[in-house]
């Protein structure tokens, strides 16, 4: 797949802040939305291995580590989509398309956010450190399969959800049958926010050859995603209650089930900018089945 040459739309920053801004720009820490989608999975995988008590040492290598490999991710995905960024209007601007920031720069920033990443993970016992190579590899293979399947949001979906497994290996040394059905779970919920997504870049992802499953579910895709919400729901609902969770867990997934139906209404019409604020929306799913796991624990 070939691409004509795009005119760079800004000059290469000359001083050392101009590039930093840039390296952040990069990283997107000016758009925190990939961070809580990859924190909340890992809280909630936290606080059920826990018991609604887990160590705070553990929560807060978790918490850097997201913020870390979020930023690394972002590095690799943009690296992999050089070429075809500059070609769809939503990304056209990213340092990597404008000429902002070099390739060689932006792998050499994933690979730094990795190794401190990983640095940070060998603090935890070794069968989690064994965890976070597959953490790694889905980080790196995610960006790239978007030219090889239409549904390239279940790499997704498995790079933000192995912090699962990881999480209950690190509090209980073990990964139980609850840990890979949330993991499970967090796969549908990708699927729901990733579509979403998807949907904003639709026409201009057809255009350059990139696959995802907007173009893949095509007319019924609100359908689709409609089917999967219910079904994350369900499963979230089922896994919290198997856990004995009570009023208040249920509380938070009846919220989530609130934002879920306004997200239908944001895409009906499929206008992106629309579709755009349905996927941010996916934030306070994962942020009020969190608090309900929070306030259930602590008040039952």
């Amino acid at each position: 797949m070939t691409f004509p040459n795009v005119e760079i739309g800004s000059a290469r920053p000359q001083t050392g802040r101009e590039r930093l801004a840039q390296y952040l720009v990069l990283v997107r820490l000016n758009r925190p939305i990939g961070i809580f989608l990859l924190m909340w999975p890992a809280l909630w995988a936290l606080w059920l291995a826990g018991a609604g008590q887990p160590p705070w040492f553990i929560v807060m290598i978790f918490v850097l580590g997201v913020v870390l490999m979020r930023s690394a991710g972002c590095a690799i995905n943009d690296f992999a989509d050089r070429k075809v960024d500059g070609h769809v209007t939503r990304t056209q601007q990213r340092p990597l398309a404008t000429g902002a920031v070099t390739p060689t720069e932006a792998v050499a920033i994933f690979l730094t956010l990795s190794v401190t990443a990983f640095g940070l993970v060998l603090l935890l016992n070794w069968q989690t450190v064994a965890l976070s190579v597959v953490a790694l590899a889905l980080t790196f293979i995610y960006p790239f399969m978007k030219r090889f399947t239409h549904v390239p949001q279940l790499f997704l979906g498995a790079a933000f959800g192995w912090a699962i497994p990881m999480a209950f290996m690190a509090v209980t040394t073990a990964v139980p049958l609850e840990a890979w059905l949330l993991f499970a779970t967090t796969l549908l919920w990708a699927l729901i926010y990733d579509t979403q997504y998807a949907m904003v870049d639709r026409e201009d992802d057809v255009q350059v050859g990139i696959k995802s499953t907007a173009i893949l579910f095509g007319a019924w895709d609100r359908v689709v995603i409609g089917v999967l919400q219910v079904m994350f729901l369900g499963a979230v609902l089922a896994l919290g209650l198997a856990a004995g969770r009570g009023i208040w867990f249920e509380l938070g997934v009846l919220i989530a089930a609130g934002c879920a139906v306004y997200q239908q209404w944001l895409i009906h019409d499929r206008q992106p900018l629309r579709c755009f604020q349905a996927f941010l929306n996916n934030n306070y799913v994962g942020m009020v089945i969190f608090l309900g796991l929070v306030l259930d624990y602590a008040l039952r």
